[in-house]
């Protein structure tokens, strides 16, 4: 298999995923990846723990919003090496406190981004749409061939894109660029830990060095 079918054949994985998940109101999908001529390399830059850490602390959150807050609005925690992004819609700014509060009382949480919206719900159409939409930037990412897309974390409430991950400034210029681009796309908010092209070269996979 060509470099070049590699990276079609993943596009559209990424693309028919995301609209099954639009379909089925399913969370936004995470795909693996794999080397091929170091064009594009599966690797996460968060140690092992850092990556157990953020799965407990997105689990301990959601379930500590679902018996305070939760029930009153739509609530959607990422975490990211122990940086926590909140995001969707509460009816009440007391809410919209309190579940900042809530998630700060989590174990690990290094900081906290509230993006949390006071207005009504989002629809089941406008969720479908958001699902589609970060499947389209991640699948736009691997079309980039100058991006490492598991190196990213892409979340979508009401079509603004928030990005994380540990990136160069260079990779998160260019990862911003690439999600402009995209149909749909009104705003995209940057949550990143900027490292050095030094610490990105440590980082990476001897194969994806060339």
């Amino acid at each position: 298999m060509t470099s070049s079918t590699f990276h079609t054949s993943v596009r559209l994985v990424l693309l028919a995923a995301a609209v099954s998940g639009a379909l089925s109101a399913c969370v936004p999908l995470v795909i693996g990846g794999s080397v091929l001529g170091g064009t594009l390399v599966a690797t996460d830059r968060r140690t092992s723990g850092a990556q157990l850490e953020d799965e407990g602390i997105e689990l301990r959150a959601s379930n500590r919003l679902r018996d305070d807050v939760a029930q009153r609005g739509h609530i959607n925690v990422t975490s990211y090496n122990r940086q926590v992004l909140i995001t969707g819609e509460v009816p009440t700014e007391g809410d919209r406190k309190l579940a900042e509060q809530v998630v700060s009382g989590v174990d690990n949480v290094r900081s906290i981004v509230n993006e949390l919206v006071v207005i009504g719900n989002s629809t089941l159409t406008q969720r479908s749409a958001d699902t589609l939409i970060t499947g389209q930037v991640k699948a736009a990412m691997v079309d980039a061939k100058d991006l490492y897309p598991t190196a990213f974390k892409v979340v979508t409430e009401r079509g603004v894109v928030y990005l994380m991950g540990r990136v160069t400034q260079r990779e998160a210029d260019r990862v911003t660029e690439v999600a402009r681009s995209v149909n749909g796309v009104q705003k995209v908010v940057r949550i990143f830990e900027i490292i050095s092209e030094e610490e990105l070269q440590r980082l990476l996979p001897r194969a994806a060095k060339g």
